[in-house]
């Protein structure tokens, strides 16, 4: 065969039109260019392999309970328990039987961009989804576990068709019409449980985006509402917002 330019062979890598074979007798070719072409393909061939890897592994919990004779498995999971300010958000979802999104993980774990492709991919693919806000009144009023469960419920109620089955990123919900199971680092172990995070997690972000708008100097596009230094200075200087929760420490001591 002709030798190929480094610039056609850099774009038959990348279009993935090249086999294994021309490969390996690539890899006599002595341009240092062809060699790094080389090293960067069997990275992500690497790379690929263990994400795959990773995928069937958060799939475990999914593939037991369908031989179990489930049909729709929901992950649940939620973001905003820790906050000073905001709501708590909780997400249901429930993914088609074949669906496969390698890379997909705990959403703190993801960079924003990720997750916002993420969360597109997650609600166009999935079988149903939910997705429940509790504000900060109401987090003051019952507290914040009581609230985090009542958003689960919230978003349970919203799927349908309804699930034969939820996984839970480590809340136990004793008042669910199905069985359930709590799974410690859910968002970690269970690709359901995984892309429930997503969906929770780019759904607060984008309600503090917009709080950042209305109250500046917080920081709540970059904090989320998190006891940051920034944060604890702005509310010893300024005091609380609506949206603060007064329940919570450092808050309460500054409202009183």
């Amino acid at each position: 065969m002709e030798q190929q330019s480094i610039a056609v062979l850099k774009q038959l890598f990348e279009a993935d039109k090249l086999d294994e074979t021309y490969i390996n007798k690539l890899k006599l070719d002595e341009r240092k260019g062809v060699q790094k072409l080389i090293e960067r393909y069997e990275r992500k061939k690497l790379n690929d392999k263990a994400l795959k890897e990773n995928f069937l592994r958060m799939s475990q919990y999914e593939q037991k309970n369908y031989a179990d004779g489930c049909q729709y498995i929901a992950g649940m999971d939620e973001a905003g328990r820790g906050p000073l300010a905001g709501p708590v958000v909780a997400a249901a979802v429930i993914l088609p039987r074949d669906f496969k999104l390698l890379g997909l993980n705990d959403s703190k774990q993801l960079n924003e961009t990720t997750r916002e492709e993420y969360f597109t991919i997650i609600k166009n693919a999935a079988v149903s989804y939910g997705i429940a806000i509790i504000d900060n009144y109401k987090i003051d009023q019952i507290n914040i576990y009581e609230a985090t469960k009542l958003a689960m419920y919230e978003a349970i109620n919203q799927l349908n068709p309804l699930p034969d089955h939820v996984l839970i990123d480590a809340v136990s919900l004793d008042q669910l019409t199905c069985s359930s199971e709590s799974i410690t680092k859910g968002d970690q172990k269970s690709v359901s449980v995984a892309a429930a995070s997503v969906l929770a997690k780019v759904t607060r972000d984008g309600l503090m985006k917009d709080l950042d708008k209305k109250y500046p100097g917080y920081g709540f596009a970059s904090n989320m509402g998190y006891g940051t230094k920034q944060h604890t200075a702005m509310l010893a200087e300024h005091g609380v917002t609506p949206y603060h929760r007064k329940s919570f420490a450092p808050v309460r001591s500054i409202v009183r």
